[in-house]
């Protein structure tokens, strides 16, 4: 019989003490895929010239020094920021490439900073009463964490999670939901989701925090691997984006 003194001897015959270095080695999880970047800047080129047509038909439409602007501000300097502190390396979902793990989390990121001026006019209050508190912090290895935690906050109204449609089908993550519910419960300040469907051109607000257990609208959705989503009904799509909106009617959303 095989002692395993006799399978140490054998991995230490070929450079292995540890098992679990060994078990790393052979499956060649130690190599780390290097990042091409030539497609990074072919994804960049291809968010500029989709947030440029979105800006055609966008109401509150950017002037030209404007779009530049915002491009160089909230695109181009947020990439240079997560290259110099390679925040690429920790991008992976499920096995997807690093760089389309980027571009949906970059296209998402713009959503929010893009239409701000909507969602400003959505509550009749001005851009800079918007403030920032998502975790989604790109200048630190350590501290970037796509979390669950809302985007932006307005002081004393709300917290605001930003979404996105790409494709027509619209839907908000359980998790959004019960966090939304369990941050009520805490300290009393709602959750509203503020959905852009850019397939479409229009735009959905719900109130996360009151959404109940039973809701007729949660869903199982095979396409995400058989999880539980709250799929966004036509009726709470209240705008268009080709329009300048009216303020939210609270009274419709509690």
């Amino acid at each position: 019989m095989f002692a395993n003194k006799d399978f140490q001897d054998y991995r230490r015959l070929i450079g292995f003490t540890n098992k679990e270095n060994f078990k790393q080695f052979l499956k060649a999880k130690d190599i780390e895929p290097s990042i091409d970047f030539s497609y990074i800047m072919a994804l960049n080129a291809r968010l500029v010239d989709m947030f440029s047509k979105f800006n055609n038909a966008y109401c509150f439409r950017y002037r030209e020094q404007e779009l530049d602007l915002f491009f160089n501000t909230a695109l181009f300097r947020v990439y240079e920021t997560m290259k110099l502190n390679n925040i690429f390396q920790i991008l992976n979902n499920q096995g997807r490439r690093r760089e389309e793990v980027y571009f949906s989390w970059m296209r998402g990121y713009l959503v929010g900073e893009f239409f701000k001026q909507f969602i400003a006019t959505i509550w009749s209050v001005s851009e800079n009463q918007i403030k920032k508190i998502g975790d989604d912090d790109f200048t630190s290895l350590e501290n970037f964490n796509r979390s669950g935690k809302p985007d932006f906050e307005i002081p004393n109204v709300c917290r605001l999670e930003i979404q996105s449609g790409f494709q027509g089908i619209n839907d908000i993550k359980q998790h959004k939901v019960l966090d939304a519910k369990a941050r009520f419960r805490e300290d009393g300040i709602e959750t509203y989701a503020i959905h852009f469907d850019l397939f479409n051109g229009q735009v959905a607000c719900i109130n996360l925090s009151k959404i109940q257990d039973d809701d007729v609208n949660w869903i199982t959705r095979q396409q995400m691997e058989g999880q539980t989503v709250l799929n966004i009904n036509q009726e709470f799509f209240l705008w268009k984006i080709t329009e300048k909106p009216n303020p939210l009617n609270l009274s419709r959303q509690n």
